[in-house]
């Protein structure tokens, strides 16, 4: 025998909107902005790629290469410092901060996950977390950085695999969920 869901009055609607009209406004600018400004440029383009994220509000330091299939929910809340690397067909989703530090590398496929919902609210409501990869850090191709999860200094996460937590730094951790495999050489 099946139980009837409680029913709450009063409560936000289950599909009602997660973000200000702004927020989705500038979200579809963006959008078009990438399919038709920052998709079909050449995979040598970075500068333009750069120029284009500047403009929607991205901070980029010097030597940073976005190339051209990454896909970045909200390059206002990106902050990347010098030389860091996005591959194709990353995705960075970003509603809150997400800060890359020098020379962090996010490898084809992976995914950095900064929002999930309230599953216990009737609302769903998004709940959103800052994060950030350190120095030397990268996230190997197809793997999946959930919301909240930082990469300490030269963190690696293996090919294909889940953080659910935050990572030590110079380590390398791989599996689903990761688990610390050994420690990296400092660089720099």
């Amino acid at each position: 025998m099946s139980r009837a869901l409680p029913v709450h009055s009063g409560a936000q609607s289950f599909g009602a909107p997660q973000y200000s009209l702004g927020n989705r406004v500038r979200r579809q600018l963006w959008s078009a902005a990438w399919i038709f400004l920052f998709r079909p440029s050449p995979r040598i383009a970075h500068a333009w790629r750069g120029r284009l994220l500047r403009i929607f509000g991205a901070s980029l330091g010097p030597g940073c290469r976005i190339y051209p299939g990454a896909r970045i929910w909200a390059p206002w809340n990106l902050t990347c410092e010098d030389h860091v690397w996005v591959a194709d067909g990353a995705e960075l989703y970003n509603p809150a901060p997400m800060l890359l530090r020098s020379h962090a590398i996010v490898s084809q496929g992976a995914y950095l996950c900064g929002a999930t919902h309230d599953y216990n609210d009737p609302a769903f409501p998004v709940l959103s977390f800052p994060m950030q990869l350190g120095r030397y850090a990268w996230v190997a191709a197809r793997a999946i950085v959930s919301p909240g999860v930082s990469l300490g200094d030269g963190a690696v996460l293996g090919l294909g695999s889940l953080a659910t937590k935050d990572l030590e730094p110079w380590s390398i951790y791989a599996g689903v969920p990761a688990c610390k495999l050994k420690a990296r050489n400092p660089i720099g």
